[in-house]
């Protein structure tokens, strides 16, 4: 699937808003440090099994790393830590207890759909970047 030192980041594949932090992401994954897959397909499914993981729960982002599954608000500062440029001064935000971190990612998550649309079907990677997604 991945060798040991990638990080996966599962997604919502029809979301506009996810289909674009993917994207935010590989443009400033200046170390080819992230593998990506849609919530919706195969792997990331098997993966989300694997963890035990209630994708009704969690149905926007989920980052795996070192064995271990991130959710929400914890799984994105943890990605921006690991971007280019300023994002990683956003890890900061950790020190805000989760549930009220979480409160904010689920308000954003439960209107994203309304806000940014919808897709019919996951997204397809261009050839250039294919290899970056499971």
């Amino acid at each position: 699937m991945t060798s040991r030192k990638h990080k996966i980041i599962l997604f919502d594949g029809v979301c506009n808003l996810c289909n674009s932090s993917v994207n935010f992401v590989i443009h400033r994954d200046k170390n080819d440090l992230f593998r990506f897959g849609a919530l919706q397909e195969e792997p990331g499914k098997s993966i989300i099994k694997k963890y035990a993981i209630d994708p009704s729960k969690t149905d926007s982002i989920i980052l795996i790393s070192n064995n271990k599954a991130y959710t929400k608000s914890t799984a994105a500062l943890k990605i921006a830590r690991h971007l280019g440029g300023g994002y990683p001064l956003l890890y900061v935000f950790m020190i805000i207890p989760r549930f009220i971190r979480n409160w904010v990612y689920d308000y954003v998550a439960k209107n994203r759909y309304k806000w940014y649309g919808k897709k019919d079907s996951c997204m397809i990677p261009t050839p250039e970047l294919r290899a970056k997604f499971l």
